[in-house]
């Protein structure tokens, strides 16, 4: 028996994350991540991407379990407080115990606002995620609205094709490409480097873990999910798994997109897609990215004209 039963706790240096989506756009609009758009909608300045807080843990997750976590990490995060470009974070990761596979992980700011909460873990066999056992607590949405078109179980139009290289700008969503975004990254590594990849363990430039999301979201209207709109959304919930990682700048992927959840809150409206990432020369399963999109009621201008003509009670 150990002589004590202490909580370890390993955390990386405060950083500042910066803003690169202030261009963004879509459906035709500017997003919650431009200034003035944030300040219409409440809030007080436009917010930091969440995964951009991912790459803070993967030093922490590095050193708790090895190169295992760049092949089969998976972590799974709930977004709680948006973070201002200016303001500081910091990761942090609790030490498991001798042979766990999964560990809690927060990011908070300098004055103790809470980030995120999560989980971080390694395969082949996953132990539940924090989304796994989120999404077992939500009750299915009575009636929708803004995604009264989607249904549990749809899967995109097509299968999408993806690829990231060094100079590549990925398009309206993320309008930047991969050296800009490293020219900013919290926590650079010559791994993702075109100087430096081959010197990663895998002999080739890795994508780093925040950009898996920019990935994944760069065909993502291919999908055919048809909403109402304009409307506004933001990123709530999201889960990165390595199946067979890590995946690696100019590599060809192929995409496929399931809705698995459709919930809703007194805010928002929510649409949970599932995107296997299949490797375009091997057709191997390597990651899978769970992303929950929440819509923000007030942002869709027609909500309750909508709401009425689909009969749904509006709460007072």
């Amino acid at each position: 028996m150990p002589a004590f039963d202490t909580d370890l706790i390993i955390c990386g240096e405060f950083r500042h994350p910066r803003q690169m989506l202030d261009n963004q756009t879509y459906d035709g609009h500017v997003s919650i991540h431009d200034d003035k758009m944030a300040a219409d909608l409440g809030f007080t300045g436009a917010p930091i991407e969440g995964p951009t807080h991912f790459s803070q843990f993967v030093p922490l997750l590095a050193e708790i379990f090895g190169d295992a976590w760049f092949e089969s990490g998976c972590i799974s995060s709930h977004y709680l407080n948006m973070v201002i470009e200016g303001e500081e974070v910091r990761a942090f990761a609790a030490r498991p115990a001798a042979g766990a596979k999964i560990t809690r992980i927060w990011a908070e700011k300098r004055d103790g606002t809470p980030v995120l909460t999560g989980t971080a873990s390694i395969g082949p066999d996953h132990p539940a995620s924090e989304l796994d056992l989120r999404r077992a607590k939500l009750r299915p949405a009575e009636q929708l609205v803004i995604l009264s078109e989607l249904r549990v179980g749809q899967k995109g139009l097509v299968a999408e094709s993806a690829m990231m290289d060094f100079d590549q700008n990925m398009g309206d969503l993320y309008p930047f490409s991969l050296n800009e975004k490293l020219a900013k990254i919290t926590e650079p590594s010559p791994w993702y480097t075109a100087e430096h990849g081959a010197s990663s363990p895998w002999g080739r430039a890795i994508i780093p873990l925040e950009m898996l999301s920019v990935l994944t979201q760069y065909t993502s209207r291919e999908a055919g999910f048809r909403m109402k709109g304009p409307a506004v959304g933001l990123f709530a919930d999201q889960e990165i798994k390595m199946i067979k990682g890590p995946l690696f700048v100019n590599q060809s992927y192929r995409l496929e997109r399931e809705i698995v959840c459709l919930s809703e809150s007194r805010r928002v409206e929510s649409n949970w897609i599932m995107t296997s990432v299949y490797d375009n020369d091997t057709n191997e399963l390597v990651a899978e990215c769970l992303l929950n999109s929440a819509t923000l009621k007030d942002s869709y201008a027609n909500y309750a004209q909508d709401a009425a003509a689909l009969g749904k009670t509006l709460a007072s």
